[in-house]
């Protein structure tokens, strides 16, 4: 007794305050030290965790969601306010045909093709450029090849350049936002069919505006799929 009391003893003075004696000393074998989590704050870490992934994921699904919905959304929205470097849809026939051409302002209209990396046809405007005057139609054309050995589904994408001219650019037809489908080796002649508002000539911040360029950009997409929107510039 007066052994194991000494000791005891002499353990007490080799320890710290809140310090455990280690194992086989002072006849503590086998001791740990405590977990500073019990078992239910675990269990409260784990479904917290559980919630957290779930928010992430129904936040992921609903981006994807968003981004099909884009196409549709953005083409209503730039078409009638113009913005965004977009072309703002035909004004209807009975506008056009009382359109009168502002002969003293020509503009040299330019044409641009591109086609995403992912995308495998062959796409190119066939003139590279053409002059018109505000209030006139004028008749542009895009070829468009396929050159794989399956069929392959295209959608495209357009802006103009200056982007403040794009609300005067009105396109009475052309090819954009509409799925496109080429069999193995098959080529297309595409055509847009555009005319400038009168009312480019009038406004002051189209004054030393005297080139406009188009641009086209194809993607490829599933059949019955909406492409989400490009971000490409």
């Amino acid at each position: 007794m007066a052994l194991c009391a000494r000791s005891w003893a002499g353990c007490g003075r080799g320890l710290r305050l809140g310090a455990l004696p280690r194992p086989g000393l002072c006849g503590t074998r086998g001791v740990r030290s405590s977990n500073p989590f019990t078992r239910q704050q675990e269990e409260e870490w784990r479904r917290r965790n559980r919630s957290a992934l779930g928010y992430i994921a129904a936040a992921a699904v609903g981006m994807v969601g968003l981004s099909y919905a884009a196409v549709p959304l953005y083409r209503l929205y730039c078409q009638a306010t113009g913005l965004g470097g977009t072309a703002g849809a035909g004004r209807g026939a009975e506008r056009i045909e009382r359109m009168e051409p502002v002969r003293d302002r020509v503009i040299r209209v330019t044409f641009n093709a591109d086609t995403h990396a992912s995308m495998q046809w062959n796409f190119k405007p066939q003139q590279s450029e053409i002059y018109v005057v505000p209030g006139e139609t004028a008749l542009a054309f895009y070829k468009a090849k396929n050159p794989t050995d399956k069929p392959v589904i295209g959608i495209s994408t357009y802006n103009v350049v200056p982007f403040e001219a794009g609300q005067y650019f009105n396109k009475i037809q052309c090819f954009c936002f509409e799925e496109q489908r080429l069999n193995p080796q098959e080529e297309v002649d595409m055509p847009v069919f555009f005319y400038i508002d009168p009312e480019f000539a009038e406004d002051p911040k189209m004054a030393k505006v005297d080139l406009i360029t188009l641009s086209y950009t194809f993607f490829e997409a599933k059949e019955g799929q909406k492409l989400p929107l490009p971000g490409y510039q």
